[in-house]
């Protein structure tokens, strides 16, 4: 499979809270941390103080695979932010390791009208530094591309 993925010039990168931060700067060591419940077992996203399942709050960042499976798509072509420029797809993406967590992410290096629901997907970072350019506000986003076939 070739890559046609160029990095955008800019992207809306987040403001990470004391919840996701640990979400949005995995990324530097390749790990999709997601939040996981201690008290049964499963993982839920977005983070947050307690579990939604059983009220826990004796939750904490975990790895997980990446691995993931297309569960809905859009493609964009309007040009909504400049150096952003269309088409590309919005994605949101069901985690192997918890089928009911889902990301809403981008979808990359495939064609858009290649692009299918149940698709298994992989996760891969991009490093971005906030506007203001300081490194305190550098996060890696996740991004998802089509698993390779072996």
């Amino acid at each position: 499979m070739t890559s046609d993925y160029q990095r955008p010039q800019l992207r809306l990168a987040p403001s990470p809270t004391a919840e996701s931060h640990a979400f949005w700067t995995g990324g530097r060591s390749g790990e999709l941390l997601i939040a996981r419940c201690h008290g049964c077992g499963h993982f839920f996203h977005p983070p947050g103080p307690a579990c939604w399942r059983c009220r826990s709050t004796d939750v904490a960042p975990e790895p997980v695979s990446g691995q993931a499976v297309v569960a809905a798509y859009t493609v964009n072509r309007q040009n909504w932010i400049p150096g952003f420029e269309p088409p590309y797809i919005v994605a949101m993406v069901e985690l192997n390791d918890e089928p009911d967590v889902r990301l809403i992410t981008n979808v990359v290096d495939v064609a858009p009208d290649e692009i299918s629901v149940g698709m298994p997907v992989e996760v891969f970072f991009e490093d971005w530094t906030a506007l203001s350019g300081e490194e305190d506000s550098r996060v890696w986003l996740p991004l998802f591309r089509p698993v390779k076939a072996t």
